[in-house]
């Protein structure tokens, strides 16, 4: 049976394209999201910015070659120069800039550590903000550990997971299926489940809060065994692969070494389960009508909420 999927490959919302720690001053980054080549700068200034990767003279891809000069970005091929907003400021061996000379830039909002742009397949301007994360910058919160997998598949699937409450407990082996309360409020989309999980000391009731923002950005707040925030980011690199970054943090405990042991071990935990769900995302179809029981959870409210985000002009690739 086809894999092919009934909605665009792309939609609309924040994506992150790069952690912040990762774009120094005057460094320039190689992207490839949305099933195109982009080009990542931090300038002179301080501001990070994103654009198209060829220049618009002759064609040059300016990550290969191409330099952050104060806060300009300069070709490679004839040095031409682009301004923040992507607007050619300087040729060299020219008396007139061309009027049309222009790089397209993405609209950047770096914010929790990540560079995000955002992506709307109709041209549409951003319609929400990212919100900070407080725990991100706390001293009484461990700093991230990341972690990331290319996966074949679409956002939509892997989000259908977090109203799945069945596979839980047949998939990741948890106590007991999960009781989970959903609601969708515009762009927001939050789940809040109650389960038990295993420790070595017996069944510890833990609360698992998400929030998703479209299906670019979410996060999802742990209570139980120890205090965990894990901040989710899903970017399509094109339209059979999404690169999924994960960066968890873990409040502190009293004893740093048991903060370090025990929020280890519930990382790694998560981690197993996210794992786990990989070979079934890239393998399985998209049922448009899938047939559901009366414990399979809100899946179809989901769906309803996704639909949103979606520009149904685009091609369903």
């Amino acid at each position: 049976m086809s894999r092919k999927f009934p909605f665009p490959p792309y939609p609309r919302g924040w994506y992150r394209v790069a952690d912040s720690d990762e774009l120094a001053a005057g460094a320039l980054l190689r992207l490839a999201y949305f099933g195109r080549p982009l080009v990542a700068a931090r300038f002179e200034n301080g501001a990070a910015r994103v654009f198209d990767a060829h220049c618009p003279h002759l064609g040059a891809h300016l990550g290969h070659g191409g330099t952050v000069v104060g806060n300009t970005l300069q070709c490679p091929f004839h040095a031409w120069r682009f301004d923040l907003e992507g607007r050619c400021v300087g040729i060299p061996y020219a008396k007139r800039i061309p009027r049309e000379a222009r790089l397209r830039a993405w609209t950047v909002c770096e914010r929790n550590g990540q560079v995000m742009v955002w992506f709307a397949e109709d041209g549409r301007g951003p319609e929400w903000e990212v919100p900070e994360l407080p725990e991100l910058a706390s001293p009484d919160w461990t700093s991230p550990q990341r972690l990331h997998w290319t996966v074949k598949t679409r956002q939509q699937e892997m989000a259908e997971n977090v109203v799945d409450p069945a596979h839980f407990r047949y998939v990741h082996g948890t106590v007991t299926v999960p009781a989970s309360e959903v609601q969708a409020d515009g762009h927001v989309f939050r789940v809040i489940s109650r389960s038990g999980m295993a420790t070595p000391q017996g069944v510890v009731e833990g609360t698992i809060q998400i929030e998703a923002h479209a299906f670019g950005w979410g996060y999802t707040r742990f209570a139980g065994i120890v205090e965990t925030l894990l901040m989710t980011t899903g970017t399509p690199i094109d339209a059979e692969r999404v690169d999924l970054n994960l960066r968890f943090v873990v409040r502190r405990l009293a004893n740093s070494d048991a903060t370090r042991g025990v929020g280890a071990a519930f990382i790694a935990e998560v981690t197993r389960q996210f794992t786990q769900d990989i070979p079934i995302w890239e393998n399985k179809i998209h049922l448009e009508r899938p047939l559901l029981c009366d414990g399979d959870g809100p899946i179809a409210a989901l769906r309803r909420w996704g639909r949103q985000f979606y520009d149904t002009s685009a091609r369903t690739a």
